[in-house]
């Protein structure tokens, strides 16, 4: 990162969160791998693993053993962020790891008095914690993805190429949109990000120019094909771009982090 002037204050990070109400979208898988693309070109990134199931930890080869303090810890602020961030393979790239515990988080802060805002008080103190923070979001619009977008600067969405596509992100910009009214003013739409791009099936196209007609420049360019590569890597504990760099998946993810930076510094 550029050292800061003396005396300033030091750079907030970016948070995005990363989200889609559905599963086997390559939510998690895309988190990994744009932290990971990110970290490649001298990012410092945090991934707030904020999905009960935990598949951002494990695709990042963190033991369950290893896992407290997790992110139940830091949203109900028993654990500060630094306490609970651990380091992964990947240079410049930490996780703040899921743990069982969260799975019981929104039961126990329904009734609790700004439930919505408990993940924003704990990303306040956020200040050195590097240049983004990522947030893997449950498949859910629940009350923790509804943390996440509360606490966000940006929302990135993945979105398989497969018929009920347009459907579901309709149902996810409308909350996107609730979320901005209610909660957070400031809310933007880093991108959508088309995903199992499958070149060989017409459907994949289809889908792609649907979504692309509805939601314009909102598109990344870059498409994350279905790639054995990338299906793989988690179950060793690694994102793809070390597993295999060479292959399909490595290369788009690369070229996605090209494009999230590129928007992000025309929001800088």
């Amino acid at each position: 990162m550029t050292a800061e002037p003396a005396g300033a204050a030091p750079a907030r990070p970016r948070v995005i969160a990363i989200a889609n109400q559905k599963g086997g979208v390559g939510k998690t898988t895309t988190a990994i791998n744009l932290a990971t693309a990110l970290a490649a070109v001298d990012k410092n990134v945090v991934i707030f693993d904020l999905d009960p199931q935990g598949n951002a930890s494990t695709g990042l080869g963190i033991p369950p053993a290893e896992r407290r303090p997790n992110a139940y810890h830091v949203l109900i602020g028993e654990a500060s962020l630094a306490a609970a961030t651990r380091p992964t393979l990947v240079p410049r790239l930490g996780i703040i790891p899921s743990g069982v515990d969260l799975s019981g988080a929104e039961v126990e802060l329904v009734g609790l008095d700004r439930r919505e805002f408990f993940l924003r008080q704990a990303l306040a103190g956020i200040d050195n914690a590097g240049d983004y923070v990522l947030i893997d979001c449950p498949p859910a619009l629940g009350l923790l993805t509804l943390n996440a977008l509360a606490a966000a600067d940006a929302v990135l969405v993945p979105l398989q190429c497969e018929f009920f596509a347009l459907e579901g992100i309709s149902h996810l910009m409308k909350t996107i949109e609730r979320v901005r009214r209610a909660y957070n003013p400031a809310l933007d739409i880093q991108g959508i990000v088309l995903t199992m791009f499958d070149k060989r099936n017409k459907l994949s196209d289809l889908v792609a120019s649907d979504v692309r007609a509805h939601f314009g420049d909102k598109v990344y360019e870059t498409v994350i094909p279905r790639n054995v590569r990338v299906s793989e890597a988690p179950s060793h504990g690694r994102p793809v771009l070390i597993y295999d760099f060479g292959c399909a998946g490595s290369k788009a993810y690369l070229h996605l982090a090209g494009e999230v930076l590129r928007r992000e510094r025309r929001v800088a």
